[in-house]
C-alpha cells in the first residue's frame, strides 16, 4: 500500500517526479510482480522482515512498525529480545525522517527512534464511515491534513490500518520532503491507495468451484490466523467457513498451540495438514499437526488430520457442500495444491444445502 500513496504522491508533485520503488513479499495482483525499479532518484518501498535481525541491515528515511508481537521464537527465544530488535531498527531510521507505528507498538521501541513518531489513534486518526461485507469506508486525519472518504479493495479491518499507516508516512514525510501542499498530497494518496487490489497468497480468491467459494491467506501466526478469519465471516457472510490449515514449524506449532486452537475457533471445520518444517534443524519445541488436531477437539471444534497437502484437499472437499466457503491458510506450501483442490470440487460437484453426506 505504501508503494500506492508513494505513486499518488507523484501525481500530486505533477511531471518530473520519479517514480517510486518497491520490494515487497507478495506478487501484487495488479502487476503480476514483486518489485518495481524507481526513477532515477525515487523513493522505494521495501517490506523488511524482523527474522534473523536482517532488517538491521537497513537504515530507512522512514519506516512503519505495524505491530511487535512474539514470532520467530525459535530465533529470539523471547519476546524482550524482538523488543530490542525492533528498537534497534527504530534507532537506524534518519533524524529527519518520520516513524509510524500501530496502536500497541511498545514504548521501549518508539523511545529509540532519532526522529518524529505519529502513532495511529494519536497523531493521526481513523475514522470509519462504514463496512460491507468486510470493506470499510474510512478517512484518515493526520497533523494539518485528512483524506478524503476512500473504500479499500482489499477486505479486513487490519488493511484499513496498513493503509492508514501508509498514507501517514507518505504524506508526513515524502509530502513534507518535497513540499506538498498536504491537503492535496493526502488526497492523491489516497485515491491510488484505493486502487490497491492486495497481493497474492493475502486473502486471495481462488474462485467459486461447484458453488464452494475459496480464499487462500499466507497467515501463519495466531494474530494471523485470527484475523483472516474475522474478515472471511464479515466477506461471506452468512456462508459456514471451512478451514484447511497447514501449520508453518513445529516449533511455532508448539509454542503458541493454545492461541491456535483460539484463533481457529468459529470455524465450521478445520482439516489441519502436515506441519511444513522449515528451519526444523533449529526447533528446540515441537509439535505436530496430530496434537493440534487433538487440541482442536478439546475444545469443541470439529477437526480432522489431512495429511499431505494433496490429501488435505481431498478431505476438506470431501466435507463442503455447495453455499459454503473453505479457507486454506499457510506459509508453506498449501497453495501448491490449489489444483488439486479445485479439480476434485469441479469433478466430483457438490451436493446442496440439506443434503450433507
Amino acid at each position: 500500500m505504501l508503494h500506492y500513496a508513494l505513486r499518488g504522491l507523484c501525481e500530486a508533485a505533477g511531471r518530473g517526479a520519479p517514480a517510486p520503488g518497491a520490494l515487497v513479499g507478495g506478487v501484487c495482483r495488479s502487476s503480476g510482480t514483486n518489485a518495481v525499479v524507481p526513477g532515477r532518484g525515487g523513493w522505494f518501498a521495501a517490506e523488511a522482515c524482523e527474522y534473523d535481525r536482517s532488517f538491521l541491515q537497513l537504515s530507512p528515511e522512514g519506516a512503519i512498525i505495524t505491530n511487535v508481537e512474539a514470532d520467530h521464537l525459535d530465533y529470539y527465544g523471547t519476546l524482550e529480545a524482538i523488543e530490542e530488535a525492533f528498537a534497534r531498527f527504530a534507532d537506524r531510521l534518519h533524524a529527519d525522517g518520520l516513524l509510524v507505528v500501530g496502536r500497541h507498538v511498545p514504548e521501549r521501541v518508539t523511545s529509540a527512534a532519532p526522529c518524529p513518531v505519529w502513532r495511529l489513534g494519536h497523531e493521526f486518526q481513523v475514522e470509519l464511515l462504514g463496512e460491507q461485507h468486510g470493506y470499510f469506508r474510512f478517512r484518515v486525519v493526520g497533523p494539518g491534513w485528512a483524506t478524503p472518504q476512500l473504500q479499500l479493495a482489499v477486505p479486513g479491518d487490519f488493511n484499513v490500518e496498513n493503509a492508514a499507516c501508509a498514507l501517514a508516512l507518505a504524506v508526513g514525510l515524502v509530502g513534507r520532503v518535497w513540499r506538498l501542499d498536504p491537503a492535496e498530497a493526502a488526497a492523491c494518496a489516497a485515491r491510488h491507495v484505493g486502487r490497491f487490489k492486495g497481493t497474492e497468497r493475502r486473502f486471495e480468491p481462488w474462485g467459486t468451484i461447484s458453488g464452494v467459494q475459496l480464499v487462500h491467506d499466507y497467515a501463519h501466526h495466531p494474530t494471523e490466523v485470527a484475523k483472516t478469519l474475522e474478515a472471511a465471516r464479515r466477506a461471506l457472510p452468512g456462508k459456514p467457513i471451512h478451514v484447511l490449515f497447514q501449520p508453518h514449524q513445529h516449533s511455532r506449532t508448539a509454542r503458541f498451540m493454545d492461541e491456535f486452537v483460539e484463533s481457529l475457533r468459529g470455524s465450521h471445520r478445520v482439516v489441519v495438514a502436515d506441519v511444513y518444517g522449515a528451519r526444523a534443524q533449529i526447533d528446540r519445541f515441537a509439535a505436530g499437526s496430530e496434537e493440534l488436531v487433538s487440541r482442536l477437539k478439546r475444545a469443541g471444534i470439529e477437526a480432522e488430520l489431512g495429511g499431505d497437502p494433496t490429501s488435505s484437499m481431498k478431505k476438506l472437499a470431501a466435507g463442503l457442500i455447495s453455499g459454503e466457503a473453505a479457507l486454506i491458510l499457510g506459509a508453506g506450501d498449501i497453495d501448491l495444491a490449489k489444483n488439486d483442490l479445485i479439480e476434485e470440487l469441479a469433478l466430483r460437484g457438490t451436493p446442496q444445502r440439506g443434503a450433507r453426506r
